[in-house]
């Protein structure tokens, strides 16, 4: 054998670099499905059942192409001892592959093949090697200045050299919440009805991985390339347009409202970042085209600009910056605490089992999906494990094995540092913190909730609220060091020598027993 190729879990891309001179009667694919990879955190179910349902497609479809692969089915292992077993078997003259997204993968890869050639990933449209020259001699690093670069550079949403529409970023128009009426009708994201491949694997995780969190029932996401376009091709003809708008907004019940829920697809590399970018740049509405005011009102074709830079911003922008965070910093990043957080996740995060509705309800949904949104990540569990003090390294955890999208190139920059501010300003410029008013503001989950977002001490005080002004208190002389937090921090001045002592009162509470919690340990 001249060139054994090893293709990953999250790199199901036949077009990748690892299959440049791909000589089909001289070389072979390798893949492995390991337990070691849903074991290491305690993965929900989903999150194991769609790697291992698109890796058995992918191998289908190569197989159907005539490429020979050596595929190893679950079994109890890792990635290196399956591979080396496998080397000294086939022994091939040289083992490619293309970059692993975990720093532990590919280091555990290396040291597995001595010589391993490894290829750029040109999933993404900047290299590793681009973000380090990107990110040479700044004192800070800020999406904002990389996002119009990679605009810029790309050629996505330019009018020569400035932007269509005159303005960079839409963010502050697509802050719009449902009001009291609602969301109203939305139209349901295709979903996709387990096929016999599907059913096989969704059968081997409920009996192999029975007590992993999570629930399958539901399962319908996209394996297969086909299915990832399908998607994609749902997703900008049906809410696109409504998308940017809402995108911050949350609804009890409403677990996917106008989001793409395209992130899994991607990040498997089912689907390319570009096709996204250019199918949401081809539906902008004609006004926005030709320079005119962008209007959030919905187009009768098309969408409104503020719909699509929202959704080209993630792609185009936050992947790509998250991405060049992690490898510019690794592996010392994973162990970053800058708020010396040391506190253990709230076991209700494994069972929903919280009086509070916000907590509830988007834990609820995860468990039962593998999926919530990103204001659902970043302000209602994020936002709680950061006011808590939880350590970092937990609330890393727990998002790499919730999330059938997760990761860890994406998951731990987006925890570690846009969520948690265990960086210390390297991802985001502030902490993201509020109190339970944002919350009520933004969703309707507040209605019927035995806690008020107004409240700080007393029986019914908000948790969030309570240790919002408490994690103004324990990092004040920190927090005066930020500009961006000056206002927030000013705001402590309101409070006299008695009400700081009954918030710092009411805090060590909630950590003692947290939000009425019942206190049920997870098994596994």
């Amino acid at each position: 054998m001249r060139n054994l190729i090893l293709v990953l879990g999250d790199q199901l891309d036949a077009k990748s670099a690892a299959f440049d001179g791909f000589d089909p009667k001289q070389d072979a694919v390798w893949m492995a499905e390991v337990s070691d990879e849903a074991e290491h955190v305690w993965s929900h179910k989903a999150r194991i059942a769609i790697f291992l349902s698109a890796m058995r497609h992918f191998r289908d479809e190569l197989r159907a192409r005539g490429i020979t692969v050596h595929y190893r089915e679950l079994c109890d292992s890792t990635f290196g001892a399956e591979l080396t077993k496998s080397i000294r078997q086939l022994k091939p003259q040289s083992v490619i592959v293309v970059e692993p997204g975990e720093w532990r993968v590919q280091e555990e890869l290396k040291r597995a093949v001595p010589g391993l050639e490894i290829r750029p990933d040109r999933h993404f449209l900047y290299s590793r090697e681009e973000f380090a020259a990107h990110a040479a001699g700044r004192k800070q690093l800020r999406l904002e200045f990389f996002y119009r670069e990679m605009r810029r550079k790309h050629n996505v949403l330019m009018d020569g050299d400035k932007p269509v529409g005159g303005t960079w970023n839409f963010d502050k128009e697509n802050r719009a919440t449902f009001g009291k009426e609602g969301p109203g009708l939305i139209p349901k994201p295709v979903g996709f009805k387990p096929d016999t491949t599907t059913r096989e694997v969704l059968a081997l995780v409920e009996k192999r991985f029975a007590k992993h969190p999570g629930r399958l029932d539901k399962f319908d996401w996209p394996v297969t390339r086909v299915q990832a376009k399908e998607a994609l091709d749902d997703f900008i003809a049906n809410r696109l347009a409504d998308f940017g708008r809402v995108e911050d907004a949350m609804w009890t019940g409403q677990p996917l409202l106008y989001h793409s829920r395209l992130s899994a697809a991607l990040n498997l590399k089912l689907l390319d970042p570009r096709e996204g970018i250019a199918a949401a740049v081809g539906r902008l509405c004609e006004s926005a085209k030709e320079g005119r005011a962008a209007s959030q009102k919905r187009p009768t074709t098309g969408a409104p600009l503020p719909a699509v830079e929202g959704f080209v911003r993630q792609l185009l922008g936050w992947r790509e910056y998250v991405r060049g965070v992690y490898w510019q910093f690794m592996p010392g990043y994973a162990s970053l605490n800058a708020l010396e957080a040391k506190r253990k996740l709230p076991e209700f995060y494994w069972t929903g089992d919280t009086e509070m509705n916000c907590l509830r309800e988007v834990i609820g949904q995860t468990l039962e999906l593998g999926f919530a949104h990103h204001i659902q990540r970043l302000m209602v569990t994020g936002t709680y494990a950061l006011l808590l003090g939880v350590d970092p390294v937990e609330v890393h955890k727990w998002y790499l094995a919730v999330y059938v999208d997760a990761v860890e190139w994406v998951e731990l920059p987006n925890v570690l540092g846009m969520s948690q501010y265990a960086d210390g300003g390297i991802m985001a410029s502030k902490p993201y913190i509020a109190t339970g008013k944002y919350i009520q503001r933004m969703s309707n989950y507040c209605q019927g909730c035995r806690f008020k977002t107004d409240k700080a001490t007393g029986p019914e005080a908000c948790p969030f609220t309570t240790l919002y002004w408490d994690f103004l208190l324990r990092h004040e002389k920190l927090l005066k060091q930020n500009q961006r937090m000056a206002l927030q921090v000013k705001n402590l001045a309101r409070l006299d020598a008695d009400q700081r002592a009954a918030i710092r009162r009411q805090a060590d509470a909630i950590r003692v027993v947290p939000a009425g919690a019942s206190g049920t340990k997870r098994s596994g």
